[in-house]
């Protein structure tokens, strides 16, 4: 614990100490208080402002400290000072002291919680900042609930504290008025429980709800009025539409048939969307031709003097596209067809919240369903960059009509797609250039993750250009040139062809967003609840259209609770579970991560311990020249509870499934090192990296006594 912690612990101890030490609850009992009542009327006569003054303090240090005899305190109030100035007193010392304890609480503890309980905290920090106020309004209007321990409670959580104050101020406001007013009349009061009739308790809890129930028929309120332009059909052709046929798509359609719901799926372009078409699928199959290449490029290394290879770019390319052929039938019109779904190849619009027109190569007709899923994905975000409209650049979408290898290819973009295609580009014969405006590669992974990559990019011949901004293209000469900007000069870098590859806009134009008034996200997705809802509660959003995430098994993921909640929400809804998100990019060495890594932990202050197994010491890694990279793990301090993975190295997203399984069910390190792993395998490296954490928790006074106790029975 830091310094400034443990000094604040030890001073509310010592003076939670002093106070039970000199018995100070005596003076804090109701007897007492009515024993005392007329010595302390005199003195408030001698000494009105000093009076209030100590017992405001006094009022504010026992609720900071969270001690007994608030309740006593608020009844002298009344009998002190009457029903006004004991209210105006007790409601702001009461709100300062609580306020005083959410600080030491939140100071104390709210890191040490995160640390040890960030998932389980995610659903209630996520309600918290969206309706911290009306749940707090609620604790603080039943007086059934201690107010210290929902001062404490709340210290542990996201709400700010000038909310805190606000509603505490206000919510115990009615407690106060109570009580106060018994205070005035404290002759006649024998016990605090005659205080509060349950006729009053009752009322308290009616009002406590109150602003919650507000807040529901707020919302449903809300929802008639989105709904009160659109005429609602008297039937339905479908249970669900489904526009765009992506991962998200496809899979919410597929469950609808499975459930055997009446699903209509749209897709104007392909089926399978970016993933077959332009992106997982194709980029796999060109890294693996790339990925051959460099191992025969590497033929001494296994012992063959030389190897050789010849190719051709565009046979690559054409086998590029025989891969997604060969794929496609998975996601076909005909496989999904038979699933029982109805596939329209065409332009979908949606028209009100349960219709939607289509328009075909053969006719524009509306269906109507009674809810809609919108799977329409995203793009490859192109930059305002000057200049860049007189260059024929590539993005991820058109790359793959590549017939002719660029001679000299420049990269815009360090991120995962950046990357992939950077290196697979360079192995296959181009001369690459990759910029990046941020001071490394690959920005959302660990630093020496970034080192790795960076580090064989340059060995296989990249040029790697970090720390430099596109400010503008020319042509000079007849040759294409970026200006860059780089520590304050301006760098020329001469180039053929030009890969556009910073990242991915969401689709949310053209088929009726803008008309229905369906809301956006800061980031330019389309909003959605933990249900995958938008502001039209009876359409939803997967996939990339949506986000957060913009990988295929997201989208999928996502997928099932949107069509689950579509068919089924007015039973039960679900919520969309992001608690392990898992990715991988496929460079090589390729990079996985699920949860956390360093970077992120350290900015979320999230205390964690480090256990790295390096693969240059595994034997199949070894055996297979593949031994670099590492496996790293991050667990609760001093315990084996898995916060999150980085595994650099072959095949990392497939090592990687074995950690998302045991966080997913809560699996630690130490039933994961009891696990048989077959030798010789890189999965011994899961293995490996748990022994690390074991070793470095190993019991080192126990293991003591047992080389003592071993030394003994060589003697006897």
């Amino acid at each position: 614990m830091k310094t400034p912690r443990l000094l604040l612990l030890l001073g509310i101890a010592a003076l939670v100490a002093t106070f039970f030490a000199l018995d100070l609850q005596f003076y804090l009992t109701l007897e007492n208080l009515k024993a005392q009542q007329t010595g302390i009327a005199h003195y408030r006569q001698a000494h009105p402002v000093l009076a209030m003054a100590l017992y405001a303090t006094l009022y504010i240090t026992v609720t900071a400290l969270s001690l007994p005899g608030a309740t006593i305190l608020t009844l002298a109030g009344g009998a002190v000072f009457g029903l006004l100035w004991g209210t105006l007193i007790v409601s702001f010392a009461s709100s300062i002291g609580a306020t005083l304890a959410f600080l030491a609480a939140r100071f104390l503890l709210r890191d040490w919680v995160k640390s040890r309980f960030s998932a389980r905290l995610q659903a209630i920090d996520e309600g918290v900042s969206r309706d911290g106020a009306f749940y707090l309004f609620t604790l603080r209007l039943v007086p059934l609930f201690p107010f210290f321990m929902i001062n404490l409670a709340m210290g542990l959580t996201p709400i700010k504290t000038r909310t805190f104050y606000w509603v505490s101020q206000v919510g115990m406001l009615a407690g106060t008025l109570v009580y106060v007013n018994a205070g005035t009349q404290l002759a006649k009061i024998d016990s605090l429980s005659g205080i509060l009739s349950p006729a009053l308790l009752g009322s308290f809890a009616l009002l406590g709800v109150f602003p919650l129930g507000a807040k529901k028929m707020l919302e449903l309120f809300k929802q008639r009025k989105i709904y009160a332009d659109w005429p609602k059909p008297d039937r339905f052709d479908n249970n669900l539409i489904v526009i765009g046929a992506g991962a998200g798509g496809l899979v919410s359609a597929y469950i609808a048939a499975a459930v055997k719901a009446k699903v209509t799926l749209i897709e104007k372009h392909k089926m399978g969307g970016d993933c077959l078409n332009t992106g997982c699928v194709p980029s796999k199959a060109l890294i693996r031709s790339a990925k051959l290449l460099s191992q025969i490029k590497r033929a001494p290394e296994f012992g063959i003097a030389k190897a050789g290879a010849e190719f051709d770019f565009a046979t690559v390319m054409e086998r590029v596209q025989q891969v997604i052929k060969t794929v496609a039938p998975h996601d076909s019109v005909e496989r999904y067809t038979e699933l029982g779904v109805e596939v329209i190849e065409g332009s979908a619009k949606i028209v009100s919240p349960w219709a939607v027109e289509v328009t075909t190569v053969d006719d524009v007709k509306t269906i109507t369903g009674r809810a809609i899923v919108i799977a329409a994905g995203a793009r490859p975000f192109v930059p305002p960059i000057p200049g860049l409209d007189t260059v024929d650049y590539l993005t991820s979408d058109n790359i793959w009509n590549l017939r002719e290898l660029p001679k000299r290819l420049l990269v815009l973009g360090g991120g995962p797609i950046g990357c992939e295609l950077t290196q697979t580009f360079a192995r296959l014969g181009s001369q690459v250039t990759q910029v990046e405006m941020a001071p490394r590669l690959m920005l959302r992974e660990d630093a020496e993750v970034s080192d790795i990559v960076q580090a064989r990019f340059r060995a296989e011949g990249v040029d790697v250009r970090v720390n430099h901004t596109a400010k503008e293209f020319i042509v000079e000469n007849g040759e294409h040139i970026l200006l860059a900007e780089h520590e304050g000069q301006s760098v020329k870098i001469a180039f053929d062809k030009v890969l556009i590859a910073i990242g991915r806009a969401a689709n949310v134009q053209g088929y009726g967003v803008e008309e229905l008034g369906i809301a956006l996200s800061p980031r330019n997705t389309l909003e959605t609840n933990p249900f995958q809802q938008t502001n039209y509660p009876n359409i939803f959003a997967v996939g990339d259209v949506a986000g957060p995430y913009q990988f295929t098994h997201t989208a999928a993921h996502q997928a099932w609770y949107a069509a689950v909640n579509a068919l089924f929400g007015h039973f039960k809804k679900f919520r969309t579970d992001y608690s392990v998100i898992p990715w991988s990019t496929f460079t090589d060495p390729e990079v996985a991560r699920v949860g956390l890594n360093q970077q992120d932990a350290q900015a979320q202050n999230i205390t964690y311990e480090v256990s790295t197994y390096g693969l240059d010491d595994l034997d199949r890694a070894i055996a297979d020249g593949e031994a670099h990279g590492f496996v790293k793990v991050l667990t609760v301090p001093g315990k084996d509870k898995i916060l999150g993975v980085t595994i650099v190295g072959e095949h990392a997203g497939d090592l990687l499934a074995e950690f998302v399984l045991a966080m997913k069910h809560g699996i630690g390190l130490n039933k994961i090192l009891g696990t048989i792993h077959i030798y010789p395998t890189l999965a011994e490296a899961n293995k490996y990296v748990a022994g690390v954490w074991k070793r470095n928790h190993a019991p080192r006074r126990v293991l003591e006594w047992l080389g003592r106790y071993h030394a003994w029975r060589r003697k006897v």
